[in-house]
């Protein structure tokens, strides 16, 4: 019988020999699974899907016009039925596409600051192949938008 003495060090030599080819196989194998990590239907990091495809950027002012009054005349529908007066669907639609004109009584500073910002999203709009908007009808968009804050 020989005698079988293994010390310390001579146990951990071998586990490392032994375990060493066995966790390079497993992490070499395993590069795609570690690149996968974080993604999926719940990441954000996913590719949105393409606005021109839907009725997003690209839909045509008649159709953009079309879909305003068919959610205008539903309003004055759901009006009529619950007794109260109507509202008159070609002059709301009249109103909504009539460029509304800066205020007056708006900051100058402020209305400097949101021309800067209007101005910078539309050269972003430009670089992402999108048409610019109206510099002057965002503005007044913006600053009717604000308008109610703080109170």
């Amino acid at each position: 019988m020989l005698p079988l003495a293994v010390s310390n060090g001579e146990v951990i030599l071998i586990v490392v020999l032994v375990v060493a080819p066995i966790a390079a196989l497993a992490f070499a194998g395993s590069g795609a699974v570690y690149r996968e990590i974080g993604r999926g239907a719940f990441s954000m990091d996913h590719d949105r899907p393409d606005p021109s495809d839907g009725l997003g950027a690209s839909m045509g002012k008649a159709a953009r016009e079309a879909e305003v009054r068919q959610m205008l005349e539903a309003k004055a529908y759901r009006q009529r039925a619950r007794g109260e007066t109507p509202l008159d669907v070609d002059a709301e639609l009249r109103r909504i596409n009539t460029p509304a004109a800066i205020s007056v009584k708006a900051d100058p500073a402020l209305v400097e600051e949101v021309r800067q910002l209007v101005i910078a999203r539309n050269a972003r709009r430009e670089r992402q192949g999108k048409e610019p908007l109206d510099v002057d009808a965002e503005i007044a968009r913006q600053l009717q938008d604000l308008e109610g804050l703080g109170q």
